[in-house]
């Protein structure tokens, strides 16, 4: 059993489940707004929300995991990542590989049940999620890629409900994308140093601090100006736009934070962005009830 639990905390530390928080609440958004839309009703049944939530983690098992995988000469170099479990052998090669497929199947499988345009898109969007690994070898869009590939999630949620992609999850879609290509350049900056001396393509190793604190402030700006956009398209009412406010005061002392402490970019990183997904969450859950 100990050994279990074990093998448990080291898959924990590999994928990161904690940042779940990321992508989960933008999925059950569009979920509920798909729902309320052509049943009058948020309860998009509970089939799809158990094959919703096994999408979601199997698709970010499989980046999570492809990443490390692709990474391993990278990370053992960095004095940040050389204590992760691919790198100090906790987790194997082989046994790294099997991970990776075996979610990559069962997020194609949970696709197919749910409808055929999700199985259809299921192909291209592992690839997506696994293109962020590569493209940092070679282009400092990376950032955008990563926000792309966290952006999807709503994309597959309406998907899931509606069987098609409306405007408003695009909208939605592109929200979330430079909200996560925004603090992804805030987190990037630990690692700018590494980065130049190992050729490797970030924002923050190309152009520096302050560029990339004015960069990433700019993607925050277009995020908030998407998610009304997305608000206004879905026909939500005053509660959902109170709920983007509140998403740019969290930004706000996001960037804030950074500026003031370098120190603190993890809690800028993970604690202010877990909250404001959920907040938003909250907030269009209330608004549709």
């Amino acid at each position: 059993m100990g050994k279990f639990i074990k093998i448990l905390q080291d898959i924990s530390d590999l994928i990161v489940f904690k940042h779940s928080v990321f992508s989960l609440p933008f999925i059950f958004i569009s979920m509920i707004v798909a729902s309320k839309q052509i049943n009058g009703t948020i309860n998009f049944g509970f089939k799809l929300f158990i094959l919703g939530i096994l999408c979601a983690v199997s698709a970010r098992n499989f980046a999570m995991a492809f990443n490390r995988y692709v990474d391993k000469d990278i990370d053992k170099q960095n004095p940040r990542t050389a204590n992760r479990p691919s790198v100090d052998g906790r987790i194997g090669k082989n046994n790294l590989m099997i991970f990776i497929v075996a979610n990559a199947v069962l997020f194609i499988v949970c696709a197919c049940l749910i409808n055929d345009l999700a199985f259809k898109l299921s192909i291209p969007i592992l690839a997506i999620l696994g293109g962020y690994s590569l493209f940092k070898r070679f282009s400092e869009l990376a950032h955008l890629v990563l926000g792309v590939s966290l952006g999807l999630a709503p994309i597959a949620g309406v998907v899931a409900v509606m069987n098609e992609i409306t405007l408003w999850s695009v909208l939605l879609c592109l929200g979330v994308s430079f909200w996560v290509a925004g603090f992804d350049l805030l987190y990037s900056l630990q690692d700018m140093e590494f980065d130049k001396q190992n050729g490797l393509f970030s924002i923050p190793s190309i152009y520096g601090e302050k560029a990339t604190m004015f960069i990433s402030a700019l993607f925050h700006s277009v995020t908030i100006i998407f998610w009304l956009l997305f608000c206004w398209s879905a026909g939500l009412g005053c509660i959902a736009f109170l709920g983007v406010i509140a998403s740019a005061f969290i930004l706000f002392k996001e960037h804030q934070i950074v500026r003031r402490d370098f120190s603190k970019i993890d809690r800028a990183f993970f604690t202010l962005n877990g909250y404001l997904g959920i907040m938003f969450f909250v907030f269009i859950f209330v608004s549709l009830i």
